[in-house]
């Protein structure tokens, strides 16, 4: 894997778009200070591809991918592998509750030759190339397609991030196995176990199959075959005899039906005329409709009677006058009497009222000037009082002092009201106004007594002469109306004549009801009895109609048992004739068929000579023995022809069952598998260990044991030390030897789309001495020159930084990261 062009968006310290052209970067350097973001493009391209990095634990840190405050994350890689381009895009963003999710993931093959500065131009991801994968599901599997390398194995061997480097170094040799099995297309050899397993597996089952078809085609010699063809010739010489025989026994059967259909024809003739029968009571039914029409003519009269009557009770009931009319003058009488009766009594009550009327507004007079001589009074003592207060004005002013509150005059508290001298006209004139004020009260009380009296009794008198007035215009009213009366008597009179026509009408009406309904009951008489004189007829002309053929005698419509009777005479002279001619039509069906059995027999004869048993039609049952003969015939045939084509079949299914063991058995007896795994870790081992030497200066070279590592340290006598006692340093120039060994010796010996096209390393270059960095950055310049892959540091150390022909400068300012290609 190759990468061409990463674009960044919104991802972590890359807020802006951000674009990295790896284009022709054989060799280069991502350079900044601390912090600034450079190891942020490695894990853009591992999230990219995988959708997680390898700083953020797992799947569930995708929340990282977005920048602070950032709502959505885009990265877009361009990279090639085993010739072929391809984009891979991934889409984080944020939704409104905060949860930071992916919205979309996708990998396209790419167009051959495609020129990837179109994607400055704002293409559509339609027209970027064919769609492999469009979820994050399907991103898995089509990233391993294309990669050739699980997310485990790609940081371990092309990304080499921070805190993995020795990840290769320190792995166990099942883990180390299986990267070299994906690198080396090892898995081929074991798929091609495992395919002949199962080819040898199919050929053996099929094998077998043939044999058990083989054990089941027995009976299939030359003996059997010469029987089938003899028997094949005697069904054929029956087929011919019974084809000979069958237009005698055609025949005969024939004449045996003719026979049979006769005597079946005089059967059901004579059952038919023995059927015709009269209904039991058909004399009856005939005269019970003249008995119904003489009902239905006498109940008419009545009816007619009835109404004549009722028609006249109706017109006497009309001249007789309306009831109502006079109900109402009658009612008229009764009130008039009543209110003049009233009139009277309430004229005698309205001179009373006016008396006490004009009695009580004479008191109410009286009471009013007896109060207006009390208020002159009242006055008076008003005016006699201030007259005394005004002689003794001291006196006047104790009656204002209150005892504990200030004096009005010098506003000192009094504690004793003075007592008024008994000779002071103040209190005379005090009491003679108390007294004129009690008067004059109890006068005003009078007169509103008075008062009130005589308007109650004016509202009295006022209602009497209201209800005089009402009655007598009522009563002229009512003269009016009775001006024409004969008078109550004369009405009581026609009401009762009234009366007594009603009565009789109504008595009237229930005769005629009656009548009615005796006249109703006897027409539905009269219609059940033609019912059932027409049911008689429909009777007699379903028995006639079905000897019509016979031809029965014509029938007398005007009386059915006269009908009946005709009929059943001619049945029963037809049914005697035919009794005689059945006896010759009975000899004749014996005869037929005693004819028709004796050719049956001698059929029968013949299959039973070919060991057949004949059926109801032996012509079908000699051809189908024939068929049969025929088709065992055949059958035998085949199953001797299948016998030596299965015999051939048996011969190549042993020959590739054997074929498909011996090499399966090769490939897991030898450890084919295992032996190219030994021998790719010998060349890596022997790669990493002339990188090692020259790192560290002839001090240690590398080697493994059963898959474990060991270094070799030349300064200690040759002693074979483990890689986990290795220092910082030391662990990073082994480490640093197998990555570029795994670039450099396996990338040849790759057959798979995970051949290492590219490595990037990020770790450890400030803990080399200047000798070491030295070496360490010529090994990668040779690495580089060679321009079948690419090499990428990731480094703040400037003597490193310097020897890269191409750098990318990260910086970073408050707001978002950038990056600036330098050198070539």
């Amino acid at each position: 894997m190759r990468p061409l062009r990463l674009d960044m968006a919104g991802f972590t310290v890359f807020r802006d778009e951000t674009t990295v052209d790896f284009t022709d970067a054989d060799f280069f350097a991502l350079v900044g200070p601390t912090g600034s973001g450079k190891s942020t493009v490695l894990d853009a391209i591992c999230f990219a591809l995988y959708g997680t990095v390898p700083r953020w634990g797992g799947s569930r840190g995708i929340a990282n991918a977005l920048a602070p405050s950032a709502t959505e994350a885009r990265v877009r890689l361009v990279f090639e592998s085993a010739g072929a381009r391809y984009v891979a895009t991934r889409v984080v963003r944020r939704d409104g509750r905060g949860n930071v999710k992916t919205g979309g993931a996708g990998l396209q093959l790419m167009p051959p030759g495609f020129d990837v500065t179109k994607l400055d131009t704002g293409m559509s991801p339609d027209d970027l190339g064919e769609v492999i994968a469009g979820t994050p599901a399907e991103m898995e599997q089509a990233v391993l397609d294309a990669v050739g390398l699980p997310y485990e194995q790609f940081t371990s061997c092309v990304v080499l991030p921070q805190g993995q480097f020795a990840d290769f170094l320190h792995a166990k040799p099942a883990a180390r196995q299986e990267i070299l099995v994906n690198l080396l297309g090892l898995g081929v050899y074991e798929e091609v176990q495992k395919k002949a397993t199962t080819r040898a597996a199919e050929a053996e089952a099929q094998l077998a199959a043939v044999d058990r078809i083989l054990a089941g085609l027995t009976g299939v010699d030359d003996e059997a075959l010469a029987e089938a063809a003899e028997r094949v010739t005697a069904m054929r010489e029956l087929a011919t005899s019974v084809a000979a025989t069958m237009p005698e026994l055609r025949e005969a059967e024939r004449v045996a039906a003719a026979a049979a259909d006769r005597l079946a024809v005089l059967d059901a003739e004579i059952a038919e005329l023995d059927s015709v029968r009269p209904p039991a009571d058909v004399t009856a039914i005939a005269r019970s409709v003249s008995v119904a029409r003489g009902e239905v003519a006498d109940t008419s009269a009545a009816v007619t009677v009835a109404e004549e009557r009722e028609e006249k009770l109706r017109g006497e009931l009309a001249g007789a006058g309306d009831a109502t009319v006079l109900r109402m003058l009658q009612q008229a009488h009764t009130e008039r009497d009543r209110l003049a009766a009233e009139a009277e009594t309430l004229l005698v009550g309205l001179t009373s009222a006016a008396t006490e009327h004009a009695e009580a507004v004479a008191a109410l007079e009286q009471a009013r000037a007896a109060a207006t001589a009390e208020r002159d009074a009242l006055e008076a003592a008003r005016q006699a009082y201030q007259e005394a207060q005004a002689t003794d004005r001291a006196a006047a002013l104790r009656t204002q002092l209150t005892a504990g509150a200030p004096c009005p005059v010098c506003q000192q508290q009094v504690h004793t009201v003075p007592a008024v001298p008994a000779g002071s006209a103040v209190v005379a004139a005090e009491a003679a106004g108390k007294a004129a004020r009690a008067a004059a009260d109890a006068a005003d009380r009078t007169v509103a007594e008075r008062d009130r009296a005589a308007r109650e009794l004016q509202r009295v008198l006022d209602r009497a002469r209201d209800r005089h007035d009402q009655l007598t215009a009522r009563l002229v009213e009512l003269d009016d109306q009775l001006a024409d009366s004969p008078g109550p008597a004369a009405l009581e009179r026609e009401l009762a004549t009234i009366s007594s026509l009603r009565s009789s009408l109504d008595d009237a009406g229930t005769a005629v009801r009656s009548a009615r309904e005796a006249a109703r009951r006897a027409r539905a008489g009269l219609a059940t009895a033609e019912e059932r004189i027409r049911s008689a007829w429909r009777d007699f002309d379903t028995a006639r109609d079905g000897v019509a053929r016979l031809g029965p005698p014509v029938a007398d419509r005007d009386d059915v048992a006269a009908a009946w009777a005709t009929m059943c005479d001619w049945a029963t002279a037809e049914v005697l004739r035919r009794q005689a001619a059945r006896v010759d039509a009975a000899t004749a069906v014996t005869d037929a068929d005693a004819a028709t059995e004796a050719v049956r027999d001698r059929v029968g004869a013949l299959f039973a000579a070919a060991g057949l048993t004949v059926d109801d039609d032996p012509t079908r049952g000699a051809a189908v023995a024939v068929e049969r003969a025929e088709a065992e015939h055949r059958r035998l045939t085949e199953r001797r022809e299948q016998a030596r084509e299965l015999t051939e079949q048996r011969a190549g299914h042993e020959r590739d069952a054997q074929v498909a063991r011996t090499l399966a058995g090769h490939l897991r007896a030898n450890n084919f598998e295992r032996w190219l795994l030994a021998e790719a870790l010998d060349l890596l081992v022997d790669g990493a260990s002339r990188i090692l030497r020259e790192l560290s200066a002839g001090q240690y070279e590398l080697g493994h044991d059963k898959g474990e590592f060991f270094v070799i340290d030349h300064h200690d006598a040759g002693l074979r030390r483990g890689v986990r006692t290795l220092s910082g340093g030391e662990t990073f120039q082994a480490s640093l030897s197998l990555a570029l060994a795994l670039s450099e010796q396996l990338a040849g010996m790759s057959a798979t789309p995970a051949s290492l096209e590219s490595i990037v390393l990020d770790e450890g270059f400030g803990t080399l001495d200047v000798a070491t960095l030295d070496i360490v950055a010529a090994t990668l310049e040779s690495l580089a020159a060679k321009g079948d892959r690419m090499v990428g540091v990731v480094t703040h150390v400037p003597a490193l930084a310097e020897r890269a022909p191409v750098r990318f400068e990260v910086r970073k300012d408050t707001r978002t990261a950038h990056i600036e290609r330098a050198g070539l």
